[in-house]
Order: structure tokens, then sequence, then C-alpha cells
């Protein structure tokens, strides 16, 4: 039997985050995480082709990297291979709204940055390898029961741990979250999101490029390779998000290489030339999901396991990201106070602190997602009209941009 202040489950890009952050400000803390930390830290191989990337990625904003940074992960993650971006074009397929979202205007070095998750998963974990909390790898959690005014978790190897605040990172399926009884609110968009790496004939110009369609946004993502490894093409690799209904999506998954190319390059009205290259192609179906609740005595969700929302602004690992530095904020305060970690009025102040602007961002998403899937002339003139107008309104506009980018 071990005895904790904090159990992290599941040591994703979130939860690891947590766990670092914890133990830093001195709490007994476990990370439960089902694969081997000597595969998470493996180096990765040089890229030199489409196949060569990881196909899931993630936009960090400014303010998820200063978290990042503030726990010494960024440092490392940044030693390969990463692309910051310094503009957003984003346009009406149906239309011709377009509005176009840059760093100069906003006298930052970039908006954001596109990283592989498994470089970011690498890093982190490099971090809790030379930390001192206590990584049990290579587990799952059987059973979760509650011990008094704690918790006991039982491991796949039949060890026991006790502690006094069970944090649930762990996905969407969130067993934690399952256990603990706490109720979602979730439903199906009948979408399904294509992901894929390609190389394009023109330079992605360091933009992230997004086409809102009727039947689905279509993102392309700039990659760049290891530093030292760009050659001639360096800036010519994307990391596509493409979100279709579900018959579409499949026929689109149904194609062949070179079909699946030039309907890619039509898609994004051949803004970086033509596809040349495309990898492995990936889906995986929308499901928007939000607990009622993220927290009880004892026990709290962050991440996916609290929330997930449809991919078309990218945001996820960004809310992500937000409850963490939330959650860390106030187990400060507790530690300081020599306070438990599992105290409701702590956790409770940290879901007043998150809920608000988790629900506010997937209430946004969820209304651009309704606004471009309808047709009617008359919405495509509110669509075409207010992004033109906000585009010439620089103020406002920058204001918007600078609200994602937390700063």
């Amino acid at each position: 039997m071990s005895d904790f202040d904090i159990v992290v489950v599941g040591g994703g890009m979130t939860g690891s985050a947590l766990a670092l952050g914890a133990a830093e400000q001195g709490w007994r803390v476990a990370l439960v995480e089902s694969a081997p930390v000597a595969k998470l830290v493996a180096p990765p191989e040089p890229a030199h082709t489409v196949d060569d990337f990881e196909p899931r990625v993630s936009a960090i904003s400014v303010s998820s990297q200063r978290l990042l940074e503030d726990l010494g992960v960024w440092q490392r993650a940044t030693q390969s291979r990463h692309c910051p971006y310094t503009a957003m074009d984003v346009w009406d397929g149906e239309a011709i709204g377009r509005i176009r979202f840059d760093a100069a205007e906003l006298g930052v070095p970039a908006l954001g940055t596109i990283i592989e998750n498994r470089h970011l998963v690498r890093s982190l974990f490099e971090a809790v390898r030379d930390s001192d909390l206590t990584c049990l790898d290579g587990q799952s959690v059987d059973a979760l029961e509650q011990a008094g005014e704690g918790w006991q978790l039982t491991l796949s190897s039949g060890e026991k741990l006790t502690t006094s605040l069970v944090v649930g990172a762990d996905g969407g399926h969130s067993r934690i979250r399952q256990w603990a009884g706490l109720p979602t609110r979730e439903w199906d968009y009948d979408q399904e999101a294509i992901v894929c790496t390609v190389q394009t004939g023109h330079s992605h110009q360091h933009t992230a490029w997004q086409r809102f369609t009727a039947s689905g946004p279509l993102a392309f993502l700039p990659l760049q390779p290891d530093p030292g490894e760009e050659g001639e093409q360096g800036d010519r690799f994307c990391s596509i998000v493409w979100s279709q209904d579900t018959p579409e999506a499949h026929r689109l998954l149904a194609l062949d290489g070179n079909a699946f190319m030039s309907e890619l390059t039509a898609a994004l009205e051949g803004r970086l030339g033509p596809v040349e290259a495309v990898s492995r192609r990936f889906s995986f179906p929308l499901r928007q999901r939000h607990s009622k609740q993220y927290v009880q005595p004892g026990l709290a969700l962050v991440g996916d396991a609290a929330h997930t929302i449809h991919p078309l602004a990218g945001q996820g690992a960004n809310l992500g990201y937000g409850d963490v530095s939330a959650l860390l904020a106030e187990l400060e305060t507790a530690f300081q106070r020599g306070q438990s970690p599992g105290d409701l009025l702590l956790l409770q102040r940290y879901q007043r602190r998150r809920k608000g602007e988790n629900l506010a961002m997937m209430a946004a998403m969820e209304g651009f997602k309704q606004l471009f899937a309808r047709d009617e002339l008359p919405l495509k003139w509110l669509r075409s009209t207010g992004m033109r107008w906000l585009d010439r309104a620089t103020p406002l506009k920058n204001r918007v941009a600078a609200e994602a980018m937390g700063l």
C-alpha cells in the first residue's frame, strides 16, 4: 500500500503536465500511465517524407506555451521539430468572406506553434523521469473506491494506492469519471475528421489555413522538419484535419492516393499549389462531450476527461492546459495554507474558473459549425459580411486573436 497526496491517472499531454507542476509545488504525487516510459521517451526518426511525421499534432497557444516553459518542458520540446505560425487565413468556401490574423499586427513573434503530439509527450516524460514524482508506467487502474476522506486505487499489477486527490486525465472515455458517477452531456456530430500529412507544391508560408464549407472545415497546419533537415522542401509539409459528414469522409478515405490528393487540392482551392504527396490517412468520429461536474470531494477531471470539443479551431489541447493552470494555481494556494489537495472548496474554485470558459468555447465552436453548415442565401450574406467587417476592424480582430492566444 502506497500513500500519496495526489494521484494523476493518465499521462498524456495534460496529465503529465499536471503531475509535474504539482510535484514541483511539494506534493507527493504519483502518475499512472499505461504505456512504458521507455517507449514514450524514445527519440523520433528524422522527418524527410510525409510518412515520417506523426498525424496527430496540436496547435499550442502562447498561454499553453508559457505553462510548458514554467515546467521546463517547452525548452526540451522545441529542440526537435516544431513550426511556429505567424498568420492564420480563414475563409468561407461557399461565399467570399475572409479573415486573416497576423502576428505582426499583434506585436508577437508567432500566433502559436504546431507540434507533433509525440514530441510534446516525449519532452513531458523526460521531465517526469528527471523529477521527484513517482511514475507508475505500464499499468492501468482496475478499480477506484472511496477510503475514508480519500480514495483507494487498485492497479493492474495488484498494487494499491491511497490518496487525498485523484485527478482523472484519462481521456474522453475516462474510467475515473465513470467510476465517480459524474454524468456527461454529449452528442455525435455525424462527422469524421480525416488526418494525415501532405506535401504541397508551394510554401505554407508559416500560415495556418482553414476553409469552411457546408460539409465541414478543412485545416492545413504548417509543419517543419528537424533543424538542419529542412532542405528546399522544408516549408511544404502540412498536417491536415478535414472534417466531413460521415458518408463523405468514408468516400474520401476509400479513394486512392492520387484521387485523394486531387480532391484535397481542390478543397483548399489550390492556395498552396497541388498536393504532391500524402501519408497514410486516419479518421476518427467527432463527438462533443462535457461533464456536468468536474469535481467531487477528493476528485477532479482535467482535459478530455472533462470536455471534448470539435477540432475546427484546434483548441482541445489548449483548453486542457487551461485546466492544468487553474488547478495548479488552486493547489499551490492549498499547499501554502496546509490544506488537503482534495478539499471540496478548493476543487469547486477550480471548476468555477474553468467550466464557464470551456462551455463558452464549446458553444462558440458549435455556433460556427451550425452557421457554416447552412447554405441559405441570407446566412451566406451574413457570414461574408461579418467576416469582411471583422477583417477590416483591426483592433477588434486583434482582440479576438489575443483572447484565443491567452494574451
